[in-house]
């Protein structure tokens, strides 16, 4: 996907669609002190959890992103949008959206906004349940699971 003209897409099956061919996609759960990241594999059927980055400048963050979308072959981005629990646009998501929007800006690469509702809450659950971990090596992987939880719902709704 060319970086020429970078935008914030009106939808993930719209930045699918614009992918270039073996392009990957790059998950962003967006949270206040930490951002968790999530990888698609080439074949865009499978998220698995990346790793997270500490929340800094946008420039910074952005910077750590471009550099890792170039090191993994990324062409588009889907960064979680919190809507409130009826559907409405908060503040969480306004602040939300202006991110992306700024990151596409810096970053140079396209994305796409997906409701992340409840996904940190599912991921908990599933790491308190299914995982049995402790509050404090949950707190270390929730960003990037709940990443690939956003980036995983995104792939199967977009799947041909």
């Amino acid at each position: 996907m060319a970086r020429s003209n970078p935008s914030l897409l009106p939808d993930a099956a719209t930045l699918r669609a614009r992918l270039a061919p073996g392009a990957r996609l790059l998950g962003i759960d967006p949270g206040s002190r930490t951002i968790g990241l999530a990888l698609s594999d080439v074949t865009l059927l499978l998220a698995s959890p990346y790793g997270s980055l500490k929340r800094r400048r946008l420039r910074e963050n952005a910077a750590e992103i471009a550099a890792i979308a170039a090191r993994e072959g990324v062409g588009g981005l889907i960064v979680g949008l919190p809507l409130s629990l009826d559907g409405g646009f908060g503040p969480a998501a306004q602040a939300a959206r202006d991110w992306a929007m700024a990151l596409v800006a810096a970053s140079g690469i396209p994305a796409a906004l997906w409701d992340e509702r409840l996904s940190s809450a599912a991921v908990n659950r599933m790491l308190i349940g299914e995982a049995d971990l402790s509050r404090r090596k949950r707190s270390a992987v929730v960003d990037r699971v709940a990443a690939a939880y956003i980036l995983q719902a995104a792939l199967d709704a977009t799947r041909p």
